[in-house]
């Protein structure tokens, strides 16, 4: 399918007017249809403090909670794909540290879709700083494992980091590497991704800090962050963890969430088990009232990112940066809006009503409204 000019000029000029009215800095969008990329289209700058610099195409963000789908969940996908771990197995099974009572019934299921008990956030760095680099994920894990619970698990579902760090930690002990290079050695590698990467501090990868969109001017860092990551737990923890800490541009995001799609529709099976995808990519109803599938959220029947036209079987997910991913299953749509709003500061939240109008307008040009 080719899309008309004109239909691609009306959706630029929304994005163009996102940067106008200070939605964010810059801006990239993707759209493709049936795994043909309709366009992809750029505007505004990656940084406007210290120098205003114009975006590219090829602008690494940071994806921040994209990790989650994009890193963290598609490894948990491989492990259980291969029948190393078991969606509803105990925590107290998955890992050699002594697990409290509260949490050793605990299973990657209830982690991946935010029903395990955990909080949603808590600022670790504040205290990780006062250890050594290499002590900090010990620390906090240590720490995460001692935090009361918020809600009973399974009865109530809490969008949570907490959770995601600890899926980390399952993956490295079945691993027996960091996730960083089961990630890299297992998908990003071989699907020749050159700028798709979990971060490190300092960033060891080779690229100039033109290369990316810059996020905040830090109060804490005391510093315009570009190329390091923006979250501050991250940061303390080495640059990633099972929560944040991924970078990428836009191109290469659609070639990791394509690779989901083909295995989706058993187009390829090389990666996947399509069954292992579907199930993940499947709203788990565990709690009444709950959207979310494994990793991944999928289309609120009210108020969704998603805006007003994207399927009941689509799924996606956000970043506090202003990243977003949302793929309608029915329609075999797939749209990424990658975004630095919180440049220069984070107290922007104008993004929230933009993103759902604009994945309507790209909807309605394609006449799938």
């Amino acid at each position: 399918m080719k899309l008309k000019r004109a239909k691609i000029d009306k959706i630029k000029a929304l994005l163009e007017g996102g940067v106008g009215e200070g939605v964010f800095p810059g801006a990239v969008l993707l759209v493709a249809q049936k795994g043909q990329v309709l366009f992809i289209e750029k505007a505004g700058y990656l940084s406007l403090i210290p120098e205003r610099i114009p975006i590219r195409k090829e602008t690494i963000f940071d994806l921040a909670s994209l990790t989650k789908p994009l890193a963290t969940t598609v490894c948990l996908m491989k492990l259980v794909d291969e029948g190393k771990l078991g969606l509803d197995q105990p925590l107290s099974q998955l890992i050699t540290t002594p697990v409290p009572l509260d949490k050793k019934n605990l299973t990657p299921r209830q982690l991946l879709s935010h029903g395990a008990g955990f909080t949603d956030w808590r600022p670790f760095y504040l205290d990780l700083m006062a250890y050594d680099s290499e002590q900090r994920k010990r620390v906090l894990r240590e720490e995460i494992l001692r935090e009361p619970l918020a809600y009973f698990p399974g009865e109530e579902t809490l969008y949570s980091d907490l959770g995601f760090m600890i899926l980390e930690w399952i993956i490295e002990e079945i691993t027996g590497m960091s996730m960083r290079q089961f990630v890299e050695q297992s998908f990003y590698q071989p699907l020749s991704l050159e700028r798709t990467f979990l971060s490190t501090v300092p960033l060891s990868m080779p690229f100039k800090k033109a290369f990316f969109a810059a996020t905040q001017d830090c109060p804490w860092r005391k510093r315009v962050i570009q190329g390091e990551v923006d979250d501050e737990n991250a940061w303390a923890l080495g640059g990633y963890s099972g929560h944040s800490g991924l970078f990428g541009p836009a191109e290469e995001v659609y070639v990791v969430v394509n690779l989901l799609r083909e295995h989706y529709f058993g187009t390829r099976k090389d990666y996947f088990k399509p069954e292992t995808v579907k199930a993940f990519l499947t709203r788990q109803d565990m709690v009444k009232g709950s959207d979310w599938c494994l990793g991944w959220d999928s289309r609120a029947k009210e108020n969704s990112s998603a805006g007003r036209h994207f399927s009941r079987n689509s799924v996606g997910h956000t970043g506090f940066t202003g990243t977003s991913v949302w793929a309608d299953l029915d329609r075999d749509i797939i749209v990424i809006l990658l975004t630095n709003r919180v440049h220069p500061t984070r107290e922007n939240e104008k993004i929230k009503s933009f993103r759902p109008a604009l994945h309507d307008l790209i909807m309605e040009e394609l006449g799938l409204d």
